[in-house]
């Protein structure tokens, strides 16, 4: 959520930064119930002021003996309006809760300006495409030839954009788990978490996927439960209502999880293979920061995203998205593109995001400064990495003229010493 204060004061700041993200919003709505709630905030202590000294009056008139019964009547009247004006604060402040948060983050002033992914900024590249002495294929038809995925039976067990992995495409999934997990937890200083894999209403609104984008989530009938996007979600929430120490930052969080999503806006996009799935694996990083180098612990992040690709020898690209392909809650982003030599494309693997302070005001996670003082904390995360597509890239990187699969040097300890994936 946005601070209020840049709304009150700084309206032209939010508007500029409306317009760089392609966002069209009535910030003067906004700023009229901000001050319709505080003019109501002032009348109303206004009125409790007065019936206070009145009530006093009144106390003393009938110690006295004298007469208060119109005075009594004013008191009555004075209780009515603050009823009145509590209800009508309270009806401000829900509509003006209701408009803030379907705003967009304000994006830091070093994202690109920008429309669109196009104008999205390559910033580094490592290692150097492969080349081959033959055509690669896509890892939808290795995978069909070696009898490692089975897409016509996900489609029978469930429907469209569901995988069913087998054999050495199961092992190679949970392979790329847990060597995720053992580089973040022993390298890369994260502490694993497994958290609940649905969350409620407040969860998702504290990260910003509601009310914003319900229609994109899967939604359980009968309990108010929803399956997660991502464990952002539930891992950012661990310390939603909570103030943290300022020594205690950052706290660093690593948890693989499936994730679910309806890609309501992409139909007919991506059918193929592992690309766009309504449920798959990520492992995913988390950071609690102080705001004063929350954009550095962002270098950091993506640093230890960048290194599963590094250990995997697979060649990427970097980009900083630019203002108009920014998401939702980010103030900052850097996609990693992995290359796919089978497609003969970049496909994003990961999003390393600086939320700022606004996944924490909506959450309510602060810290406490040594001098006292509180502040909300700034929210970073990323996956590292999301592992569909990370199999994607084993897959059609480290395939065969033979159409077999070579098993990456760092991943055979958790393949029982596999050396090449051929059909069993």
């Amino acid at each position: 959520m946005i601070d209020p204060k840049i709304i009150r004061e700084h309206i032209d700041v939010l508007d500029g930064a409306l317009a760089d993200r392609q966002a069209s919003f009535d910030t003067g709505k906004l700023k009229e119930l901000d001050e319709k709630r505080r003019g109501l905030i002032q009348e109303t202590e206004k009125l409790k002021n007065e019936k206070n000294v009145l009530s006093n009056e009144i106390a003393k008139l009938k110690k006295s003996g004298a007469e208060a019964s119109d005075k009594i009547e004013y008191q009555r009247s004075l209780g009515q309006r603050i009823e009145i004006c509590g209800r009508e604060l309270k009806a401000a402040e829900d509509a003006w809760e209701e408009l803030a948060l379907v705003i967009p983050n304000i994006p830091d002033s070093s994202v690109p300006i920008g429309t669109c992914d196009e104008d999205n900024k390559v910033v580094k590249t490592w290692g150097e495409k492969r080349v081959y002495d033959f055509e690669p294929k896509a890892h939808w038809d290795l995978g069909e030839d070696l009898d490692i995925l089975d897409p016509k039976r996900a489609v029978k067990i469930t429907g469209s954009r569901f995988a069913l992995y087998k054999s050495y495409g199961a092992m190679l999934e949970r392979a790329l788990i847990n060597f995720m997990l053992d580089l973040h937890i022993r390298e890369h200083g994260y502490t694993e978490v497994l958290p609940p894999f649905m969350v409620n209403r407040a969860s998702m609104t504290g990260t910003g996927q509601l009310p914003k984008f319900e229609e994109e989530l899967f939604h359980l009938d009968g309990v108010d439960y929803f399956l997660i996007p991502t464990a952002e979600v539930p891992v950012t929430n661990i310390h939603a209502d909570e103030i943290l120490k300022e020594d205690q930052l950052p706290v660093k969080y690593v948890a693989y999880t499936p994730c679910f999503r309806k890609e309501a806006g992409a139909h007919g996009k991506d059918t193929r293979g592992l690309t766009r799935l309504h449920q798959f694996n990520k492992v995913e990083l988390v950071t609690f920061a102080h705001p004063d180098n929350s954009f550095a612990e962002l270098e950091g992040l993506l640093l230890d995203a960048e290194d599963v690709l590094k250990r995997l020898n697979i060649h990427y690209r970097v980009s900083a998205l630019c203002t108009g392909d920014l998401g939702f809650s980010s103030a900052k982003t850097y996609d990693i593109e992995v290359w796919l030599p089978g497609q003969e494309i970049y496909r994003e693997i990961s999003s390393c995001s600086c939320f700022t302070d606004f996944q924490a005001r909506r959450a309510k996670i602060r810290f406490r400064r040594q001098g006292g003082k509180t502040e909300f904390v700034h929210t970073l995360n990323g996956s590292g990495l999301a592992i569909g597509r990370t199999v994607m890239a084993v897959m059609e990187n480290y395939q065969g003229p033979d159409g077999t699969i070579r098993v990456p040097d760092v991943l055979r300890p958790y393949m029982m010493g596999l050396e090449t994936i051929t059909r069993a």
